[in-house]
């Protein structure tokens, strides 16, 4: 039997994603282990930007009914164990191994038939299992990549399936049109279902929701944007009221509404979920590097495509106009950095590149190649512990951005 360690080793072994798309390796993985997923009932969550914050506020007012409720979401910031939890609680370290142990002959014996399952499918099939056995009201499922064939995607009709901002990301697996990559995040709409989206998506993967809901005999709920007014904003938060009912809420930047409305739309579809448990669990829930504002002078983001660097720049603009901002930035190289860092810089007094811990880390030197069109103060630290401990000294203002695995590298 693994230990905690030895299991998440276990995991990490294998590969992230799989070489060919589909559901068929879940399927029959999950098979073996008597089908927890069909025992559950699951609110599911695609989009490119959003799906976290949106799955952790469904999963707050889910709590706040009283319901037993299981979250599901990547990447991990802090705490490999953050991506399974129930009633806002991580997975406890020996119920993963316990879990792990047992799915492992499993795969063993799927190996041998030539079937070669994915580090996502196995945190998925692990997630499910653990789920059923603790009896969970719900599950807020948070897909991992696209949608149609995402391991994620193995469930059979939700209760609610939400769509968050579609932009551009993982073009080289998803299509490198919207068009294209909102078909793959609509995958996860099924016959006769309920799908909530916000009414300030992209008008061409609007477009392509409202058809293959259309296709789906699914009924489409577009949350109003229009309907929502501002009363208060600040950095540590927005109170509003979205067809006139007030609303709180701590995350941070105007795009946090947008997410927000969709929420109360899909909340609203769930039986026993009343306005006050919406509203508390939108007030309650709380994003680790997402716009978290660490004391008064820091400020970490792990958004890492030019729809996320578009809303840090909007909080930026309107909240830190006035700081000197030293920026420490590391980034993947399949990200679309030239877009991000062309958002983020001017904003900035100086920049301090560094390099995450992952074979797909951009190297610092390409980053401030770029960056010169943009800034003229440029560091370069290898070492991100260094870079950010070193800037935080020094700096009148610090913001951490560009990617998860920075962060964790940081504060882990």
């Amino acid at each position: 039997m693994f230990d905690y360690n030895e299991a998440v080793n276990y995991i990490h072994s294998f590969l992230k994603f799989g070489v060919k798309p589909g559901l068929e390796r879940i399927s029959l993985l999950l098979n073996e282990l008597g089908n927890p997923q069909n025992d559950l009932k699951f609110l599911h969550v695609a989009g490119t930007n959003g799906k976290g914050s949106t799955s952790t506020m469904l999963s707050e007012i889910l709590i706040d009914a009283g319901y037993k409720t299981g979250l599901y979401t990547s990447p991990y910031v802090f705490d490999f164990n953050e991506r399974i939890r129930v009633n806002s609680e991580n997975i406890p370290n020996d119920d993963l191994a316990a879990l792990i142990s047992r799915i492992e002959p499993v795969i063993t014996r799927l190996n041998k038939k030539g079937v070669v399952i994915t580090e996502f499918e196995i945190i998925t099939a692990a997630a499910l299992l653990y789920y059923k056995e603790q009896n969970c009201d719900y599950v807020v499922l948070e897909v991992g990549l696209g949608g149609r064939f995402d391991a994620t995607n193995i469930i059979s009709k939700p209760e609610v399936s939400v769509i968050t901002s579609i932009s551009y990301d993982h073009i080289n697996v998803l299509g490198s049109t919207i068009e294209e990559i909102a078909f793959e995040k609509c995958g996860i709409i099924k016959e006769n279902s309920r799908v909530v989206t916000s009414s300030l998506q992209n008008q061409d993967a609007l477009k392509v929701i409202k058809d293959i809901s259309a296709q789906k005999n699914a009924q489409l709920y577009i949350a109003d944007y229009n309907c929502v007014e501002i009363l208060s904003q600040s950095i540590k938060g927005t109170d509003f009221l979205y067809k006139g009912t007030p609303y709180s809420i701590s995350l941070v930047g105007m795009h946090q509404i947008e997410n927000a409305v969709a929420v109360i739309e899909a909340a609203n579809l769930i039986k026993g979920v009343t306005l006050t448990n919406i509203q508390n669990g939108i007030k309650n829930t709380v994003m680790k590097a997402r716009m978290e504002l660490i004391g008064e002078n820091i400020l970490i983001d792990g958004g890492h495509n030019e729809e996320c660097a578009e809303a840090l720049k909007a909080v930026i603009k309107s909240y830190l106009s006035d700081k000197k901002i030293t920026a420490v930035i590391g980034m993947m190289a399949d990200k679309e950095c030239e877009k991000y860092l062309k958002n983020i810089l001017p904003l900035c007094d100086s920049v301090v590149f560094t390099k995450p811990d992952n074979p797909r880390s951009e190297e610092p030197e390409k980053l401030a190649e770029t960056a010169k069109l943009y800034i003229k103060k440029i560091a370069i630290e290898n070492n991100p512990k260094i870079a950010y401990y070193k800037t935080i000294e020094q700096a009148e203002f610090t913001l951490v951005c560009g990617s998860f695995y920075l962060i964790s590298d940081i504060f882990n």
